[in-house]
């Protein structure tokens, strides 16, 4: 009996000796995959290999022809934080800064939940509490409703046909708030609502809150009537990054992720595909700037339903993908014809970025 015995004892303590060793691997792989932040105090950033990731690398010459022939100058792609992708063309390299267009936008709802976060605003109050009566051509019943909220989800109810000026004047009302949306520049009052509450210049408090915590570079420059943020490609990928991570850098809570999970979910009843000036794949319907149609079906149908994107005029793209562990950016001139935000584009493009990655 006893050799028998021994046997067992010895076979049991193999399988669990291989079992506890394909679980340290397996831990030590789930470690070594964990999210990566880049160094805030350098521009050191980590990399991955296409191969390791078992993508189709064959397919990266058609992808890269395809951005630099779409008058692409930066092009990034990050997989749980380290860099899969970085290139630079037309004329573009890492140093140099571009604009953001409204892919910005993103940013100012960012900074509205850290505002909101520290008890300066409350998003859900009317804009007037903070910018006092008046902001606004409307009657002082219907500016008052018009909340901080509404500037965030784009359905203000002011008139968006009248360019991008945001005085009282040009601020018309055509709708209650909350029963029409529209694209309005009339967002940017909410970098007036922060700078008021804050008591602080809205470049100040955004270089403070969000800016400087998560190492991007970069600057708001006026252009006309509208502030443009303007930064290297890996700034905004750095931004893109903080999203995915739903708010956190490292170990810091930069915007509360339950304000990031509104954010980025459908915000109105009647864009499904907008939350706080974050376009959401996925949806049954969407809205397009300057128009009251609504389109059935996804907003990019190549790209994965739970997408979400900051886009901008002439193709300025920050896409997340939570699912795939993706943060995809792209920067230049008009792939094509000049757009407000969504074109033709992003879906032709999203059927490069599959071929690569399915």
């Amino acid at each position: 009996m006893k050799p028998k015995f021994y046997i067992s004892i010895l076979f049991v303590f193999l399988i669990f000796s291989c079992s506890s060793n394909e679980s340290k691997e397996d831990e030590e792989e789930q470690v070594n995959d964990e999210l990566y932040f880049p160094s805030l105090t350098s521009d050191t950033w980590e990399t991955k290999f296409i191969a390791d990731l078992n993508w189709n690398e064959s397919e990266l010459e058609s992808l890269l022809d395809y951005l630099e022939e779409k008058n692409t100058k930066s092009f990034i792609v990050l997989h749980n934080g380290k860099i899969v992708l970085e290139e630079y063309m037309n004329d573009h390299d890492a140093t140099k800064a571009w604009y953001w267009a409204s892919a910005g936008k993103t940013l100012t709802t960012a900074v509205s939940g850290i505002a909101q976060d520290e008890g300066l605003i409350n998003i859900n109050n009317k804009v007037s509490d903070y910018l006092g009566t008046g902001w606004t051509s409307a009657t002082l019943e219907k500016e008052n409703l018009i909340t901080c909220k509404n500037l965030l989800s784009m359905n203000s109810g002011l008139d968006d046909t009248t360019g991008d000026d945001v005085s009282p004047a040009n601020l018309q009302y055509i709708a209650d708030a909350g029963s029409r949306w529209a694209y309005h520049n009339v967002y940017v009052k909410m970098q007036d609502v922060i700078a008021e509450a804050s008591n602080q210049d809205w470049s100040d408090f955004f270089n403070t809150s969000l800016r400087d915590k998560i190492g991007m570079t970069g600057q708001w420059i006026n252009l006309g009537d509208l502030s443009v943020y303007w930064s290297n490609a890996r700034s905004m990928a750095r931004f893109g990054l903080l999203t995915l991570a739903k708010g956190k850098w490292e170990t810091t809570q930069i915007i509360p992720e339950s304000f990031l999970n509104e954010a980025t979910n459908t915000s109105q009843n009647i864009n499904e595909a907008y939350g706080y000036m974050w376009w959401l794949n996925g949806k049954g319907s969407y809205h397009l700037p300057s128009t009251q149609v609504e389109f059935n079906g996804k907003l990019i149908p190549n790209a994965p339903d739970d997408m979400y994107a900051a886009l901008g005029k002439n193709d300025q793209k920050i896409y997340v993908v939570p699912s795939q562990d993706l943060v995809i950016i792209r920067m230049g001139e008009a792939a094509d014809d000049d757009t407000f935000a969504l074109s033709s584009f992003d879906n032709d493009l999203w059927a490069k970025i599959n071929a690569l990655v399915d």
